[in-house]
């Protein structure tokens, strides 16, 4: 674990794995988690590429956000931290929220990113309002909410260890980073940048996920030309976590596939 100076104010906190000349690989996580979430990821990842997981400005181990931080801020802040980290162009791997700041990524910087995968996420979702207005409810107790929430995350019946992990993770989030977190993803409409998109773009998502169901992806993959769209069997909308090993072989026979094309 590591910070890195992204401005004369702000550090972002990060895990990273590997390292060689091949494209780097980096993950970014979901509203509700923080890049622990991308262990299984990292290690994977790291035994041929430099593999790195970010915290959002307010997550884990950054320095908190100010108010009114956008999911284009959040972009900045990763772009700024390739630039600290000396990388220039990247595959960038985000789900959920991560999926929508990937999204954002490009927008900004379409050079930078060599390929998308965005998994569980969506371009707009139908009932992103209702989600948001729930999400702030609930956040004074951050505890209460990731018991509250867990099992509608998981596809049941959840591992315990998965369980317990997703609410350790969210119940340490601070709940203003939260309601920042919870803006930028569920009040999210990119359905113009996600038709913008010109980079080969891997959609994951789990055939059990009710939180972002598939329909969703399928809605997003139809956006992107050329988008190619895999299912999790049995993942719910932390797919990553929940199956890891599908979820790794999937990304890396993509990512291994860009490369080969160019």
């Amino acid at each position: 674990m590591a910070r890195i100076l992204i401005s004369t104010s702000i550090r972002l906190g990060f895990d990273e794995a590997g390292s060689g000349d091949a494209v780097p690989i980096l993950f970014l996580h979901g509203v509700g988690s923080d890049k622990s979430v991308w262990a299984p990821q990292l290690a994977h990842f790291g035994a041929q590429r430099r593999a790195l997981a970010f915290d959002y400005p307010g997550y884990g181990e950054s320095d908190p956000a100010t108010a009114g931080t956008t999911r284009d801020d959040y972009a900045a802040a990763i772009l700024a931290a390739m630039d600290a980290l000396g990388i220039d162009r990247a595959h960038v791997c985000g789900l959920s929220l991560g999926g929508v700041i990937a999204i954002a990524m490009y927008a900004a910087a379409p050079a930078r990113c060599v390929s998308l995968i965005l998994a569980d996420s969506f371009a707009v979702h139908p009932d992103g309002a209702a989600i948001y207005e729930r999400s702030i409810a609930a956040s004074a107790d951050m505890r209460a909410l990731a018991e509250g929430r867990v099992d509608a995350l998981l596809a049941q019946p959840a591992d315990a260890s998965v369980r317990s992990e997703v609410i350790e993770t969210m119940a340490k989030i601070d709940p203003a980073a939260f309601r920042i977190g919870a803006e930028a993803v569920w009040l999210a409409d990119q359905r113009d940048r996600a038709a913008a998109i010109r980079v080969p773009t891997l959609i994951i998502c789990g055939t059990e996920d009710h939180v972002t169901p598939p329909a969703l992806s399928r809605e997003l993959a139809h956006l992107i030309p050329g988008a190619q769209y895999e299912p999790i069997e049995g993942a719910g909308h932390l797919s990553n976590l929940e199956r890891p090993v599908e979820f790794n072989a999937v990304a890396k026979t993509f990512v291994e596939g860009v490369e080969a094309r160019t």
